[in-house]
């Protein structure tokens, strides 16, 4: 019984690694002190959003959550500093129907399963540090120019988490993407506990591909 048990849980494992969304993986380390705002500001604009995946051995699920507000930065022609806050009460889905339990899993996950909105309704991204970068052969984001660290505030937990990002300015406008994925239990976020069964067979990783339109202030 012992032998079988432990096949299971390793086929388990297995099954989650492979079903992990595709993305740059995100550096988590603790909080960061966060970037001076001192330069030209730009008004992020409620165009702005996040897809998210979550995924487990059976498939995933997508959708969106909307940026409610925020700020970059420019200094010379890089960004410099900023944030922007996450409305998670805007969280949508996009792969299943009404008939397939849409509602049911946008319930669950704004619960205190996960998000628990009523709590905590929004997040929050402040960032800590911009570089220079070149994306490798392995990266997902091909055309990444920059390196982005900032503290993730969600829940009741603050990480900083660094990833690849595309910039782009074009006169009074400035658009940044990225596609990278964040360990969802490094912000304390698991189904019935860390230790659950019913938790190990969703996949840790969570991709989020950030959409960022922003226009020059005045």
């Amino acid at each position: 019984m012992k032998k079988v048990s432990l096949f299971v849980l390793a086929a388990s494992f297995t099954l989650v690694a492979c079903n992990a969304p595709e993305g740059d993986k995100a550096v988590t380390t603790d909080t960061q002190d966060v970037a001076q705002a001192t330069g030209v500001e730009f008004a992020i604009d409620t165009t702005s959003s996040l897809v998210w995946t979550g995924s487990k051995p059976t498939g995933s699920h997508t959708g969106n959550l909307m940026i409610k507000d925020g700020m970059l930065t420019v200094t010379g022609e890089a960004v410099s500093a900023g944030s922007f806050t996450i409305d998670i009460n805007s969280l949508t889905n996009h792969d299943l129907s009404e008939d397939d339990g849409k509602s049911k899993l946008i319930g669950h996950l704004k619960s205190a399963d996960f998000f628990d909105v009523e709590k905590y309704p929004t997040a929050k991204f402040e960032i800590t540090g911009v570089t220079p970068h070149t994306a490798d052969s392995t990266a997902v984001l091909k055309d990444a120019n920059f390196l982005i660290s900032g503290n993730l505030q969600l829940k009741d937990s603050t990480k900083n988490v660094t990833f690849p990002a595309k910039i782009t300015m074009e006169g009074n406008t400035l658009k940044a993407t990225a596609d990278f994925n964040i360990d969802r239990t490094q912000w304390g976020m698991n189904y019935k506990g860390p230790n659950n069964p019913q938790d190990w067979v969703i996949s840790k990783e969570v991709n989020l591909k950030v959409n960022v339109n922003a226009s020059k202030k005045g």
